[in-house]
């Protein structure tokens, strides 16, 4: 027999401690694991909020908490709060989520949208500007204007322009 096994004795099945069921808040002092599920589905209520255990992590951390990063992924994965189906899916390429704030319009001028592009000028060596005002009701661009530098009044004078 091995020497480094003689006094080993035989696991009851888990290995390593049990998780602890309490976490410290700078104000309350030690808080029930029932108080930090309640945080974070507060923190996820909000509209625009998505996030994994690693960001809750510094969000609960800056609401002072003071929480390791694997223990709430341990709570949030015994909750059912990792994944929602209700929650926006980023995954894959493009930024899915902006189908989630679609305007829906009924007639034309209702609603209108400025994009900005940066195109790049080889003969000049530096970047251009080009902005865009599209109506969302027809998806057409209705005015341009192409600059070096944009600034606001530039934008005004698009606007004023187009009224």
């Amino acid at each position: 027999m091995v020497e480094s096994s003689y006094y080993r004795k035989p696991s009851s099945g888990k290995k390593g401690n049990k998780p602890s069921t309490e976490t410290f808040h700078k104000t309350k002092g030690f808080v029930l694991q029932d108080a930090v599920v309640v945080s974070i589905k507060e923190i996820l209520k909000h509209e625009f909020i998505d996030c994994g255990y690693r960001l809750m992590t510094s969000y609960l951390t800056r609401d002072g908490y003071t929480i390791n990063h694997k223990k709430l992924y341990r709570i949030m994965k015994e909750e059912g709060l990792l994944k929602l189906d209700n929650r926006i899916d980023r995954s894959g390429s493009g930024r899915k989520f902006v189908k989630f704030r679609k305007v829906h319009t009924s007639r034309p001028l209702e609603c209108l949208e400025m994009d900005i592009k940066m195109v790049w000028i080889p003969s000049v060596g530096k970047n251009a500007y080009l902005l865009s005002v599209i109506d969302v009701h027809t998806r057409r661009i209705l005015k341009d204007y192409f600059s070096f530098n944009i600034k606001q009044n530039h934008v005004i004078a698009l606007l004023s322009e187009l009224f």
